[in-house]
């Protein structure tokens, strides 16, 4: 139990890390080392005098003791950063220190057993809701069971307009942002956008000359392909492409989703609207094609025509799952970002060659 305990708290604080949460991350990987250390402590040194594993007595609990009074100041910090994140995380933080106090008392065998029992409790009870509310939350995309406010707020003293965005920023719940996103890719623009997965770099494919733009922007290697994006399977059949009747019941199946389909190249794209772009998406004989499942990304779709798409990231780091992790990281280097606030996914679509589905 105390393996699997530190366990969860170290993977809870990997998840947090992957999703950009410091906090969270720096919290639960501390919380993991305490865990193992007075859970292993705890057990090896509690057992039957006969049994004593470690040896713990007067004299020698110097080390032990000096571990505790660390993990005590360090989780004082994180009280301190909690109380600006939510109730949840601050209770939790607050629980752990006092657990700390446990393992102080602990080393120098003056640890009263009812404090111990109750604290445990109540670090059991709120780890259970915070788990709860967290996978409820996160998957319905609301607040079902609230993790409170925070009682801390920094109020910025920067006055507004000082610090501009990098580059234009619409709302994709405004109309008059999608058309601002479609305006500019219509010019040549790359922009950051969200998808049903993570978000991704656009480039119109009636411009070959922003596709090679989005690779510079990446430092993408110029042997890996770009894929292009469609809104509906109907643009698709109207192409006529040499696609089996296993392969349209493949996709029909598959789309609007986060599956990426690569097939045989053509001149049936240009009929699709690819256009001056056709010799920069996909390999010579090949092509990926995807039907997102994201209505704002559909709808610009239909007002831009095919777009060529790859993930919002630097060549070779992880994949950008908020518009904010876009701005930061690539915002200089674009002319445009639609803001659809957390992505739908923290990795991106699955690809499925289905050159040889027949086959």
């Amino acid at each position: 139990l105390i393996l699997i305990g530190g366990f969860v708290q170290l993977l809870a604080g990997f998840l947090a890390f992957r999703k950009y949460d410091h906090l969270g991350g720096a919290a639960f990987l501390t919380f993991s080392a305490l865990w193992s250390s007075y859970g292993a402590t705890r057990v090896l040194c509690a057992a039957p005098v006969s049994g004593h594993l470690l040896d713990i007595g007067a004299g020698n609990t110097e080390g032990f003791t000096a571990g505790s009074v660390a993990f005590l100041v360090l989780n004082a910090f994180l009280i301190i950063l909690a109380s600006s994140f939510n109730v949840v995380l601050l209770c939790l933080t607050l629980v752990m220190e006092l657990l700390t106090v446990c393992f102080l008392l602990f080393t120098l065998e003056k640890l009263p057993l009812p404090f111990e029992i109750v604290m445990l409790s109540i670090l059991s009870v709120i780890c259970f809701y915070g788990a709860t509310a967290s996978l409820a939350n996160g998957m319905f995309g609301k607040d079902l069971l609230m993790m409170g406010p925070p009682l801390l707020t920094v109020q910025s003293s920067k006055k507004d307009g000082e610090d501009p965005l990098p580059c234009v920023c619409p709302k994709s719940h405004l109309t008059s942002g999608l058309r601002a996103i479609a305006e500019l890719l219509d010019t040549g623009a790359v922009c950051g956008v969200p998808t049903d997965t993570v978000y991704a770099l656009a480039a119109s494919c009636k411009h070959p000359e922003a596709i090679e733009k989005v690779y510079r922007i990446k430092d993408r290697p110029q042997e890996k392909p770009i894929c292009i994006f469609i809104s509906n399977l109907e643009q698709l059949r109207a192409a006529s492409p040499p696609i089996s009747p296993l392969l349209w019941e493949f996709m029909e199946n598959v789309y609007p989703g986060g599956i990426g389909c690569i097939i045989r190249k053509g001149e049936w794209l240009k009929k699709l609207g690819v256009g001056a772009g056709y010799s920069r998406v996909g390999t010579q004989d090949s092509i990926m094609i995807r039907v997102p499942d994201l209505t704002v990304l559909v709808h610009l779709i239909d007002m831009t025509g095919p777009l060529a798409i790859t993930s919002a990231n630097p060549s070779g780091e992880v994949d950008s799952t908020h518009h904010d992790m876009v701005i930061s990281r690539l915002g200089h280097k674009l002319e445009g970002v639609l803001c659809d606030g957390e992505s739908d996914e923290v990795v991106a679509s699955t690809v499925v060659n289905c050159t040889k589905i027949d086959e």
